[in-house]
């Protein structure tokens, strides 16, 4: 009898059996909690005890914005936390540093070096990528020509800001996050470009125009992806979320292959932030074993 078979007898929940029996690993997005930081019920120094404590998550996906002050002594003390509770920073998202894609050069280069502290940072956390934005500035391109031409500016930004994330052993990673950066072809032309290692797509569930086909769409961003972020709004009764085919989007991303970490983003109305990410951590655990 095998061990998973034992749980089962045991009348155990299967996420409990240890990480390396698991497809993959379980991490919490910031995001999902931003109601409650950003209302100051509580601070990004909290995240990891949270996360531990509610939800039994180790790993950490970290929200550049929803940050005090990322000063070498706070860097330090959220470091002691990760000790103390035995979470994991996986990866640091950062918003408002710039555009990669920036018409005028060095504009888009500027946004790269902006890049470079959380590179360091997310290193001394113990993490393994940022998620960076693939923007273009004041306009978005629209016409095939204007694409190419952002598309090649991007390419020039993001291998800078790889060639930097190289040397700390970091991934540089775009997540669907809006306007261009939402159409996969676009994002995976860019990933051909530039080509390098430590180059990678974060497929997010929800971030789609809904005209575009999002199951289609996550299956051409996964043979790059360096993490996947299970976007969420609303669980039924059963354990079912209403708005996206949950099951579907997993069995996209487990016909890839993918063994990284699976980050639950909640962006829920109706649930309290703590109910909608303590129902998708239980459908997610399901699909880890």
């Amino acid at each position: 009898m095998n061990r998973r078979s034992l749980f089962q007898l045991a009348g155990l929940p299967l996420f409990q059996l240890k990480a390396q029996d698991k497809k993959f690993k379980i991490s919490l997005a910031q995001w999902s909690l931003h109601k409650a930081i950003q209302s100051r019920m509580i601070t990004n120094l909290d995240f990891p005890r949270i996360t531990r404590e509610h939800f039994g998550i180790e790993g950490l996906e970290y929200v550049n914005q929803l940050w005090q002050a990322p000063v070498s002594d706070y860097v330090r003390r959220l470091k002691s936390e990760q000790n103390k509770t035995g979470t994991k920073c996986v990866l640091i998202m950062c918003d408002g540093e710039g555009f990669m894609g920036h018409p005028e050069k060095a504009v888009r280069m500027a946004a790269s070096a902006n890049h470079y502290k959380w590179v360091d940072i997310t290193a001394e956390l113990g993490g393994h990528a940022i998620r960076t934005n693939m923007y273009p500035g004041p306009t978005q391109p629209k016409t095939p020509g204007e694409i190419d031409d952002f598309i090649g500016r991007c390419a020039e930004s993001f291998a800078d800001l790889c060639a930097y994330a190289k040397k700390a052993n970091i991934n540089v990673i775009i997540e669907n996050h809006g306007g261009v950066s939402s159409v996969a072809d676009v994002v995976v032309k860019l990933m051909k470009m530039v080509g390098l290692p430590n180059f990678g797509t974060l497929p997010d569930f929800g971030n789609f125009p809904k005209e575009a086909d999002k199951y289609d769409a996550v299956r051409k961003l996964m043979p790059f992806a360096k993490g996947v972020s299970l976007k969420c709004h609303d669980f039924d009764a059963s354990g079912r979320e209403t708005t996206i085919d949950l099951d579907r989007m997993m069995g996209i991303v487990d016909a890839a292959g993918y063994k990284g970490y699976v980050g639950i983003e909640y962006e829920g109305s109706r649930m309290t932030e703590f109910e909608g990410i303590q129902a998708a951590k239980k459908y997610l655990a399901k699909w880890a074993v």
